[in-house]
């Protein structure tokens, strides 16, 4: 059973800790965050980039899977399927294949344009019980060919788009996909801080959590931010592991290249690092 994020988030609002979105690429990593959420008794959020949605066979796949997998793996914690960084038409084919909650990123269009999309959508989603996450101000770096540069959101156009009944609010301070370049200058708190001041009540999304360090995030999690999206971390750590595991020649050995052993440290790795994430953000035991 998927569930919006619109309850997890608002009482991680009010308790001051963060709900973590996983983005998955595969069975391994649904089943390995699935299952390190429900040890961690964390409420999760999985998220399927347009390009991923893609590699994993469409979204309705991807919808059959996560559903199958909840049920066959016994999940009790509150788990959202989540699209990320949707595009207008991405975000009406996940609402059709199943998805929980939605973002509609409609950064890119003229602010106007960004209000009417997304008022639409906010609709939709309110009829369908579904969650809707909006962003204002690119995020850096680059997430499926999506290139932003670290732009920091207007306060001011926050408050438009917030007030337009989306469920959580993801803007721009900053941050950026992928690894973080040597001179980054780090998370811009006032603009978090004027954002949350006119948004009040609104969950807000942090975007890129990787490699951004430990305290920036406590900080950032103390104004406002109920949502962190980790993406490329889980991916070096299970790529590391792989690497190890074949450099160790172990996929030479008896039936070391059958791909459930292949495939199997990489995975532990994944568990790993979301539990990282989740002792980080305080999100453990509040499922």
């Amino acid at each position: 059973m998927l569930v919006s994020a619109k309850e997890m988030l608002t009482k991680a609002k009010q308790g001051k800790y963060a709900v973590g979105q996983f983005n998955i690429n595969n069975l391994e990593w649904t089943k390995a965050i699935l299952l390190t959420a429900e040890e961690l008794k964390s409420p999760v959020i999985l998220g399927v980039s347009e390009g991923a949605g893609k590699y994993m066979c469409g979204f309705k796949t991807v919808t059959n899977m996560v559903k199958a997998m909840v049920e066959e793996l016994n999940i009790t914690v509150p788990v959202a399927l989540h699209l990320d960084h949707g595009s207008y038409e991405g975000a009406k084919k996940c609402i059709e294949a199943g998805f929980s909650s939605i973002m509609f990123d409609g950064s890119h269009y003229p602010i106007e344009e960004n209000i009417e999309k997304t008022k639409e959508l906010v609709d939709t989603c309110n009829r369908l019980g579904l969650s809707l996450e909006a962003e204002v101000g690119a995020i850096g770096g680059e997430e499926d060919g999506v290139i932003g540069g670290g732009e920091v959101a207007d306060p001011k156009e926050c408050k438009m788009i917030a007030d337009l009944g989306v469920t959580m609010l993801a803007a721009g301070i900053g941050n950026i996909h992928g690894k973080y370049p040597e001179n980054w200058a780090g998370l811009s708190f006032d603009t978090l801080d004027a954002i949350q001041q006119l948004t009040g009540d609104m969950p807000l999304v942090l975007h890129g959590g990787t490699g951004i360090p430990a305290d920036m995030i406590k900080k950032a999690i103390s104004l406002g931010v109920s949502k962190i999206n980790v993406n490329t971390e889980c991916q070096l750590s299970f790529a590391a592991a792989t690497r190890k595991y074949i450099e160790a020649g172990k996929d030479l050995q008896g039936k070391g290249f059958d791909p459930r052993k292949l495939l199997a440290d990489g995975t532990e790795a994944i568990k790993e690092t979301v539990k990282e994430k989740m002792e980080l953000f305080g999100s453990v035991g509040k499922a």
